[in-house]
């Protein structure tokens, strides 16, 4: 039974990074449960409670999953693809977090069905008001099928 819980998938493997980016969600009143998986595997293990995450309530899905391009195991853009492939998790809002600003990482992404592309902006206050913008369309503007 899916809960009101509103949880946010951070698929980032730099624990710099991934700091950050907790900090500016915290800094901006975020306060939504973040799950921070580590690499690619870790992030389908998540979504579709298998490996160390089964036995995961999967009606609980995140209201938005953060992903990163680079990642160890399977890359990003293998993971979108999986989850574009499944029919339980098409729909998923997945917004693209990353450094790359590759021209074929931003075609591929939008091809594979990444709902949005953000470049993660080097200086702090810029990336804090990214998340910001962020926040407030995927986690309060946005609606979400059921």
């Amino acid at each position: 039974m899916a809960t009101d819980k509103k949880i946010i998938l951070l698929v980032e493997d730099n624990p710099d990074d991934a700091a950050l980016t907790l900090r500016a969600l915290r800094k901006n009143n975020i306060l939504n449960d973040v799950v921070v998986a580590r690499d690619g595997v870790e992030a389908l293990d998540y979504l579709y409670s298998t490996g160390s995450y089964a036995g995961r309530d999967t009606g609980n899905q995140p209201q938005l999953v953060l992903l990163d391009l680079k990642l160890p195991k399977i890359d990003g853009l293998e993971v979108l693809r999986r989850v574009r492939d499944n029919e339980t998790t098409r729909t998923q809002p997945v917004v693209i977090l990353t450094t790359s600003n590759e021209e074929r990482d931003i075609v591929a992404s939008y091809r594979l069905g990444a709902n949005s592309y953000i470049r993660k902006p080097v200086d702090f206050e810029q990336f804090m008001d990214a998340v910001h913008q962020l926040g407030l369309y995927w986690l309060v503007l946005n609606v979400t099928p059921p």
